[in-house]
């Protein structure tokens, strides 16, 4: 038996996905990154230098996923990778110049309108928002998934589940 409050959540849950994967797409047209490499570019931005690693848990992407965003925003000149220990493996990242004049002038990776609409509800609500987005999650099995702070599979697959 169909059951139409399962087709609804369903229909609700493509709708969010849809509409962060065009807001992710805006920001690659606009800025010529995509969503997860503006989060990790704005997260190296709030630390004087920030290893790999640490950068993977503050974003909670994978190692690998990680790389290649690096990968990306150094060929733009963005961010620089430095070794400042006698451990030539030990490698920090900071950024640039022009990352910080990026970050600084562009959009949040969360629609604005979003963002601005839900500041605008009392905390309350924007407390119970979270806590039944976070309720879906669980109900999905998806605690253990990582997931930038922005979706956007398709531009950066993090096919590493294991982190």
């Amino acid at each position: 038996m169909i059951n139409p409050i399962e087709d609804d959540v369903l229909r609700a849950l493509r709708r969010i996905t849809r509409a962060i994967d065009l807001h992710s797409r805006h920001l690659a047209t606009t800025l010529g990154l995509t969503g997860p490499q503006l989060v990790c570019l704005r997260v190296v931005g709030q630390w004087e230098s920030i290893s790999p690693s640490q950068l993977a848990r503050e974003v909670a992407l994978s190692q690998a996923t990680i790389t290649g965003i690096l990968d990306r925003l150094a060929a733009r000149q963005l961010i620089a990778r430095s070794r400042v220990s006698a451990d030539r493996r030990v490698v920090t990242v900071s950024i640039t110049e022009a990352g910080k004049a990026l970050v600084l002038a562009a959009p949040s990776p969360l629609q604005e309108r979003f963002t601005n609409r839900l500041a605008a509800l009392p905390e309350a609500e924007q407390l119970s928002i979270r806590d039944t987005l976070n309720r879906i999650v669980n109900l999905m099995d998806g605690d253990a998934i990582p997931a930038a702070p922005v979706l956007d599979a398709a531009a950066e697959p993090d096919l590493d589940h294991s982190a």
